[in-house]
């Protein structure tokens, strides 16, 4: 039993036997809450009324029991029902954003300007008094703090690499909600509730206090507290006692669910886990495919990425590349060249403030048909993410999901992918975990993702990325926060995968050259959103064609130049390209020429390119 269940122990306990009370009162040998006793009213205690009588001479222990249910069906029914509408507005809105967020969350939020006592008044003096009007002046109270809280988790979390790894095999949006998003947001939600349950009830309390809430002779502490309010000075403890429980209550239920928030954390429940979020993955079976004809996997032509609309900020422009099968091919630029951008579009993966507005992205399927992926919707994107088109993010420990332990999530993807026998996706998720090399995969595909080494995880990533056996696979800068060994070891994982599927294409994203020298066969270079110049790997190291890759090469110490030379400059921000030649302010070789038109790009011979109008100059 770990720590944090153990925990769980006392305040869970208590819960329990307080839940445990209040349900059984009927069976319980209690006093009749209503029957009363005059003369012997504020009577103390006995054998026969153990915390004493009231102002009418009922028992005060039966009232206090049955009180209870009342109260903590009010404060948990109503803490439940906003939670639920609560969380799936929040949901909603944060994931969809747009139309959708006004629809829900902004819509909810209107609730947040009437004070919250006046709502519940307004509400319980609509319907009248009685326990359904206060269970629903309630929820109706606490809804938009549940979609405030819950919408401003899914919009952290929406953007991780392990929600767009959902999204690149393929899964419908209602499911990342259901399974991806929703366990993450827990966290804060089973905060909230503790803190809707203590308010919910002392709300509850007051106006039952106030004789809008709980009607007698149905007792709850509220009603219990207004009664004993007016003898305080004969029998001071009837005050005390529906007090007591209330306070008790309220602190033992944030008690526990402070608690259950650290119970769940996956990175303290290593063993056993949260079986609860453990549901079977959605099952869609995918047609096979013939094998392709021949031509090139990808082809992107003239492809524009923007941001904004009045103006429009073009991210990325006139980009293009080709894979053919069986081929990889290096993306490299600076930090914010358009390398990434680039590859997400290749799987529709753009944040939603970004979108293709130009060019075309024509990917050829296992059947030989041509899809332009500039123009097909999400639908037809989850149809080819996975078994056509794949990618490894950047940070493995960001990619994969931190509440399901590695094997269940290769399993899903398997069963996205149309793999649906039970022993055969087992059998497959351990022989993935091998192929990638992590040692002892039987024991290692229980473990979650935290339990693995930084290059464990990025191999459980690849193993992830490549379960469906892709024709195109994207790995967006896979060996950047590993050490030099583990480098090495990922990229000896990745020849070793080209090797053992010889017809899968390859694009390899980075910055470091050595690397795309040890790897790919051409390399794609980018600058400010532009591919610059592109080739065979061999002849742009050897003989650049454009001032920034020969800048490049010569910045790099395995480069073989006898010193180091810096770039000047800095990359100019996307509101402030120059007109011309995007590099020209950093360019010894510029002209005015080069400043005042955007050079095209040319063809050279033997399938290079450049984007240099004096390329025959460049050395």
């Amino acid at each position: 039993m770990s720590r944090a269940t153990r925990k769980l122990l006392l305040p869970g306990g208590i819960v329990a036997t307080l839940v445990a009370v209040l349900l059984l009162a009927p069976v319980l040998p209690l006093q009749d809450v209503r029957a009363m006793d005059i003369p012997n009213r504020f009577a103390g205690s006995s054998s026969a009324h153990l915390l004493g009588q009231d102002d009418f001479g009922r028992d005060v222990l039966a009232r206090l029991i049955w009180g209870g249910r009342a109260s903590l069906f009010v404060a948990v029914g109503s803490a439940l029902a906003a939670a639920i509408i609560g969380t799936v507005l929040g949901l909603l809105g944060g994931y969809f954003r747009g139309f959708v967020e006004v629809l829900t969350v902004r819509a909810a939020e209107v609730l947040l300007c009437l004070p919250p006592l006046l709502l519940a008044l307004l509400v319980v003096t609509i319907l009248g008094a009685g326990t359904w009007p206060l269970i629903l002046a309630l929820t109706l109270l606490y809804t938009p703090n549940y979609a405030r809280v819950v919408y401003a988790a899914t919009l952290q979390v929406r953007g991780l690499d392990y929600v767009n790894a959902q999204r690149s095999m393929g899964a419908h949006p209602l499911a990342i909600l259901g399974r991806t998003i929703l366990p993450n947001v827990l966290p804060p939600l089973l905060v909230q509730m503790s803190l809707v349950v203590a308010s919910a009830m002392v709300i509850e309390s007051g106006l039952s206090f106030l004789g809008l809430g709980v009607v007698p002779p149905t007792p709850s502490w509220g009603l219990m507290i207004r009664s004993a309010r007016g003898a305080m000075e004969q029998a001071p403890m009837l005050l005390v006692w529906p007090s007591l429980a209330l306070a008790g209550t309220i602190l033992t239920f944030n008690l526990l669910c402070d608690r259950l928030q650290e119970a769940l954390d996956p990175r303290e429940v290593t063993r056993g886990g949260a079986l609860w979020m453990r549901r079977p993955a959605r099952r869609r079976t995918v047609a096979p495919m013939a094998e392709a004809q021949d031509g090139p996997l990808v082809e992107i032509y003239e492809l524009a990425i923007s941001v904004g609309q009045n103006p429009q900020i073009d991210l990325v422009r006139r980009s293009g590349l080709s894979v053919m099968p069986g081929e990889t091919v290096a993306l490299v630029g600076e930090s914010g060249s358009g390398k990434t951008l680039t590859s997400l579009a290749l799987l529709g993966l753009l944040p939603d403030q970004l979108r293709v507005t130009s060019g075309q992205m024509l990917y050829r399927t296992r059947d030989g048909q041509v899809l332009d992926l500039a123009q097909v919707d999400e639908e037809a994107f989850r149809a080819l993410r996975g078994p056509e088109v794949s990618m490894v993010f950047q940070d493995a420990a960001a990619a994969l999901n931190p509440v399901y332990r590695v094997g269940d999530q290769l399993a899903e993807a398997l069963r996205a992918g149309g793999l649906t026998d039970k022993a055969a996706v087992k059998a497959r998720v351990i022989e993935l975990l091998r192929h990638v090399g992590i040692p002892d995969a039987e024991h290692r595909r229980r473990a979650y993702p935290h339990e693995l080494s930084g290059g464990q995880r990025q191999r459980a990533m690849i193993a992830l990325a490549v379960a469906n056996n892709p024709r195109l696979l994207v790995a967006d800068e896979p060996t950047t926060a590993l050490d030099p060994t583990i480098q090495a070891q990922i990229l000896d994982l990745f020849r070793k995968l080209k090797e053992d599927t010889p017809g899968m294409g390859l694009i390899f994203v980075t910055h470091d050259l050595a690397v795309v020298s040890e790897l790919a066969d051409r390399v794609v270079v980018m600058y400010a959103g532009e591919v610059v110049e592109a080739g065979p790997v061999a002849e742009v190291f050897a003989d650049p064609k454009h001032p920034y890759t020969a800048a490049l090469i010569a910045s790099v110490p395995e480069g073989g130049a006898e010193r180091l030379h810096a770039i000047p400059g800095t990359v100019p921000p996307p509101r402030a390209m120059p007109p011309g030649c995007r590099f020209a302010p950093r360019c010894a070789h510029a002209q005015t020429q080069c400043e005042a038109d955007a050079p095209a790009i040319r063809d050279l011979a033997q399938g290079r390119v450049t984007r240099c109008i004096r390329w025959k100059e460049v050395c």
